[in-house]
């Protein structure tokens, strides 16, 4: 008895004999390759469930409606806030000053944050930047020292001219 199934490619009816169940072969009519089933497995097509209409148009109506809402959102630019309102700001006992550093300690930070960048530390140079930037001006300074000493920092050394300057005017425009 032959095992009868249908190629998955052309969907053309494959009889082949009873010993090649189980295996690879090619189909006569499209080339690809099949797998043959054995007799042992069931190879019945199986048929569609039939959609359930009233599930596809809520479907279909939770999808617009997701489309427009997101198209609403994309659109706005600001929040409105009402007339009797102020915007919020952070409670003061809750923001903790920040403490000074010299300028050593700042240039250390700076040196280590231009390191992790060339490094491609970037997690931990982020960090680094929120400190520095936090020293606005004073770090301006000491960034404008690195920048035109005429020899530069060993740790700095082996980071080529250009790439140094680049991330040098990186930091200072976040900084300004």
């Amino acid at each position: 008895m032959a095992i009868t199934f249908h190629c998955q490619h052309c969907g053309k009816k494959i009889e082949a004999p009873d010993g090649s169940g189980g295996r690879w072969g090619r189909c006569p009519a499209c080339n690809g390759k099949v797998y043959v089933p054995s007799l042992d497995e069931d190879v019945d097509d199986l048929r569609l469930a039939p959609l359930d209409e009233a599930d596809e148009q809520k479907r279909r109506q939770m999808l617009a409606e997701t489309f427009a809402l997101t198209s609403q959102i994309l659109q706005e630019k600001t929040v409105p806030i009402p007339d009797d309102q102020t915007p919020t700001q952070p409670d003061d006992s809750l923001v903790m000053p920040l403490p000074r550093m010299s300028d050593t300690e700042l240039q250390e930070e700076i040196i280590g944050y231009l390191r992790m960048m060339a490094d491609g530390d970037l997690e931990k140079a982020q960090l680094s930047s929120d400190i520095i930037v936090a020293h606005g001006r004073q770090a301006i300074a000491v960034l404008d020292r690195i920048a035109l000493s005429q020899i530069p920092d060993k740790r700095l050394a082996a980071i080529p001219p250009h790439v140094m300057s680049a991330l040098i005017r990186d930091l200072r425009t976040k900084i300004t």
